[in-house]
């Protein structure tokens, strides 16, 4: 029989980023900057995707994939029990206790989808995928 996960409300926790431009450089300076910082995160997307490794869900649960990480965030789908799930990335976020623990890991699955970390098998309580940016 299936069981659909139960999740602990809570609050979320997400951190934010801001970019600071350097006051030094010629306007063609800046744009090759930016040209080259975007090759960079469209290579180190590349790498992440190419990296992410297939893991099942807890035997028995559906799971509740998120549109970021914690029980506040849209519902975007439930997997159905017997699940694997591509781990891109993993990021910090509410707290939640399922069959592999308690923990406030949540996995990146796909662009806007994150599901708790304690309701997939990865075989460590850390991370086990880089940082999500």
């Amino acid at each position: 029989m299936a069981v659909e996960n139960t999740e602990t409300a809570g609050t979320a926790r997400t951190s934010g980023s801001t970019d600071a431009a350097g006051a030094a450089g010629t306007t063609d300076d800046a744009v090759n900057t930016d040209a080259a910082q975007t090759d960079e995160a469209a290579a180190t997307a590349g790498d992440a995707e190419a990296k992410a490794r297939s893991y099942p869900v807890a035997p028995g649960y559906r799971l509740n994939v998120r549109s970021g990480p914690g029980t506040n965030y849209r519902l975007v789908r439930v997997l159905p029990a017997g699940s694997s799930v591509r781990v891109y990335c993993q990021t910090r976020g509410q707290s939640v206790t399922g069959p592999y623990g308690t923990s406030n890991i949540w996995n990146n699955i796909a662009n806007g989808q994150f599901v708790s970390d304690t309701y997939v098998k990865t075989g460590s309580d850390g991370f086990i995928a880089p940082p999500c940016a």
